[in-house]
């Protein structure tokens, strides 16, 4: 069974390489990684190559549950598009395209079979949109 895919999309308001800078680099990935205030990203790291590891982990802010993300980047062109094969066998597409004076960031995913499609879609677009927050700061 064809996994349903699922699409989040966020306009930045910063410039393609900022937004590049702050979703490839492990420093900006612990300051947005996370769906709401009360989860943090202590940990990221990224080998910014085809074939290279991706990991964050993600937990709440009282230590009271967390989980490791981890996956292979199948593609990784620069200030374009990565794709990340994550642990579990599901991928994860995001493009950046120039837009107005900003950047349109797009992650299109495969759906997990566990939680709802609607929840899955907030939860990573609460994250998209904490990405938005931090890219338009720095």
């Amino acid at each position: 069974m064809t996994p349903q895919k699922v699409r989040v999309e966020a306009l930045v308001d910063a410039s393609i390489d900022k937004v590049w800078q702050a979703w490839i680099t492990p420093e900006h990935i612990t300051q947005w990684n996370f769906a709401s205030e009360d989860w943090c990203c202590p940990s990221a790291l990224v080998e910014p190559r085809q074939g290279g590891r991706h990991a964050a982990r993600m937990e709440a802010r009282d230590g009271s549950v967390g989980f490791d993300f981890e996956g292979t980047y199948e593609v990784f062109e620069e200030k374009d598009r990565v794709a990340l094969r994550m642990s579990d066998g599901r991928l994860a597409e995001t493009t950046f395209t120039p837009e107005g004076g900003g950047t349109r960031v797009v992650t299109e995913f495969d759906a997990e079979t566990e939680n709802d499609i609607a929840l899955q879609r907030d939860g990573w677009q609460a994250i998209l949109n904490s990405f938005k927050r931090h890219a338009e700061q720095v």
